[in-house]
């Protein structure tokens, strides 16, 4: 698919936007003010496949842990300011690589133009992050409710105020928890603007509804070539929202340099452990990086020839698995043997 158009961004040694990679994003739910708690889970989050991680920065206290974010991680860090423009100004004395801030919230235009000038001046960028649930009153009276259009109109009300004092490393992320509603709002800005846009469905909600919500958003946009940057909101910890937003990108078309695995949904043929098998398999794959389709196929006499177009893969039945290859039956092992063997021709491939 053809990826829209956007300006090039670098959040500290990180591109969004342009021909960049899509980047998974996530945020540390630890309180700021736990700063070897906050540095204990940005390591697994590093560990994990995070790109860009953020941070709230609430108060003066807080921006201590920018220092100790930058030290401990190779990762980007992004200081989630709300209202108070001197904690954006401290943010950016302090070293941090990205600032989540609305300018039209910090205040008066002497207040958004010191946070524009001390961004510029350190090269740090500006993520504009609006949401149905908080959109200008103005806005509001002139749409009656939180539609798309409102969305977009606030998300570039707020990138005009920074655009005024001639700062353009503009990210803008327009978020709903109404799927339909947040799909449209991004449609609609990106017609109207090239900067680098952050995807996500807010207050998306718990692991398994969340996901969902999200791989329908987010998926959506993606497949119409929308998007430079993800975050999957979850009420979860932090490492599943890198997980599912990793696994999104893959499903998506994107991150072609990572296996992809297809298992069969099984049916009264399957007479071995498959589902056991497939999840093995799932969890041996995270260690892998070769862009290569593994197939878990769960009747011998249709396998290979369904799992045609995989690289590699297994087909069982009667306490027997089929490796194969390209379609090619490579050997036969014990069930208990699959898993194992399969990995070994993997790590030949």
């Amino acid at each position: 698919m053809q990826r829209r158009t956007s300006k090039r961004i670098m959040v500290g040694g990180v591109a969004m936007g342009g021909d960049a990679p899509i980047t998974v994003q996530s945020m540390l739910n630890v309180p700021a003010s736990d700063i070897a708690g906050s540095v204990a889970q940005a390591k697994r989050l590093q560990a994990c496949g995070c790109d860009i991680i953020r941070a709230a920065v609430p108060d003066m206290e807080s921006v201590a842990l920018i220092a100790a974010l930058k030290q401990a991680v190779d990762v980007p860090i992004v200081a989630d300011i709300h209202f108070d423009y001197k904690l954006a100004l401290e943010a950016a004395a302090a070293g941090v690589d990205k600032i989540r801030i609305n300018p039209g919230n910090i205040g008066d235009e002497s207040r958004v133009k010191a946070v524009a000038d001390a961004c510029r001046q350190r090269g740090i960028p500006i993520r504009i992050g609006v949401n149905s649930g908080s959109l200008e009153k103005e806005i509001l009276h002139k749409y009656g409710h939180p539609t798309p259009e409102a969305m977009r109109d606030s998300a570039l009300y707020h990138a005009s105020l920074l655009e005024k004092y001639d700062f353009n490393d503009i990210v803008l992320s327009i978020k709903s928890s109404d799927v339909e509603t947040m799909v449209n709002a991004y449609r609609l800005t990106a017609e109207a603007c090239a900067y680098p846009l952050h995807l996500g469905v807010t207050e998306a909600g718990t692991e398994r509804m969340g996901v969902l919500k999200s791989a329908v958003g987010i998926g959506t946009l993606l497949m119409l070539g929308i998007g430079d940057t993800i975050r999957v909101s979850l009420t979860a910890a932090p490492e599943k929202e890198v997980t599912a937003g990793i696994d999104l990108l893959r499903a998506a078309g994107h991150r072609t340099g990572e296996p992809r695995l297809v298992s069969c949904p099984t049916c009264g043929r399957t007479a071995i452990d498959l589902i056991g098998i497939a999840g093995q398999v799932e969890e041996r794959l995270q260690q892998v990086h070769k862009p290569i389709t593994v197939a878990v196929m769960g009747c011998i006499v249709n396998g290979p020839g369904e799992a045609r177009e995989a690289d590699i893969g297994i087909a069982g039945g009667k306490g027997r698995a089929v490796i194969f290859r390209k379609g090619e039956v490579l050997c036969t092992v014990d069930e208990r043997d699959a898993v194992e063997t399969l990995m070994r021709e993997i790590e030949k491939l």
